[in-house]
């Protein structure tokens, strides 16, 4: 989970240094990137901890 945390930092801070510095539109793109893969990650650890249990 940490690693989901990190992930989302960093591409909040690659968005805001693309979005306001002039010439860098690469950072804002690789920041939504950075931040797609984290929410697939995210997701793939959500769908791993749900598994079929049986009855009690």
């Amino acid at each position: 989970m940490l690693l989901v945390l990190l992930l989302l930092f960093a591409a909040i801070v690659l968005g805001l240094v693309g979005w306001l510095a002039q010439g860098l539109a690469w950072l804002l793109v690789l920041g939504v990137l950075v931040l797609m893969a984290d929410l697939v990650l995210f997701g793939a650890l959500l769908g791993r901890g749900r598994g079929r249990r049986g009855r009690a």
